[in-house]
């Protein structure tokens, strides 16, 4: 589940994809994206502020970019077991990648998985507002690169 070890955003999505076909039951897949979200790395407190949040998801988000065109990192969290889990998955496809890549990538892995159709329309309508506050900052990035 390392992101340095995948070369690309769209090798990282086939994995996914890959991880969760081992699941046959909804109930198994959304344990193991609550899994998923309880390894996520520490959440500084200072950065659980307004300034950093993900607005139009029901839960809390807050996600914070760092890094540069060439290679930009993510740090995320949220209040919810759930949303910390599709937290990692998106982590695992953009964070680590050149901006220009993160614009590119489409995140397919959530049609692959069957996420689309299992999350409830504010969990997608926020999952949405954070794939493009992410893609917001990357292309902020490209815009700003010397």
């Amino acid at each position: 589940m390392n992101t340095t070890a995948t070369s690309s955003a769209d090798e990282a999505q086939r994995e996914i994809a890959e991880e969760f076909a081992y699941f046959s039951e909804w109930s198994e897949r959304y344990q193991y994206l609550i899994d998923l979200g309880r390894q996520l790395p520490p959440f500084p407190d200072e950065y659980r502020s307004e300034a950093w949040r993900v607005h139009g998801c029901q839960s809390m988000v807050w996600l914070v970019p760092g890094g540069d065109a060439a290679r930009m990192h993510f740090a995320a969290a949220s209040d919810s077991a759930i949303v910390s889990g599709l937290i990692a998955l998106v982590l695992r496809v953009y964070s680590g990648r050149p901006a220009a890549e993160i614009v590119a990538t489409e995140p397919d892995f959530i049609q692959a998985i069957g996420l689309a159709k299992h999350l409830s329309p504010t969990r997608s309508n926020g999952l949405a507002a954070m794939l493009a506050k992410l893609k917001s900052y990357a292309a902020a990035a490209t815009d700003g690169k010397e």
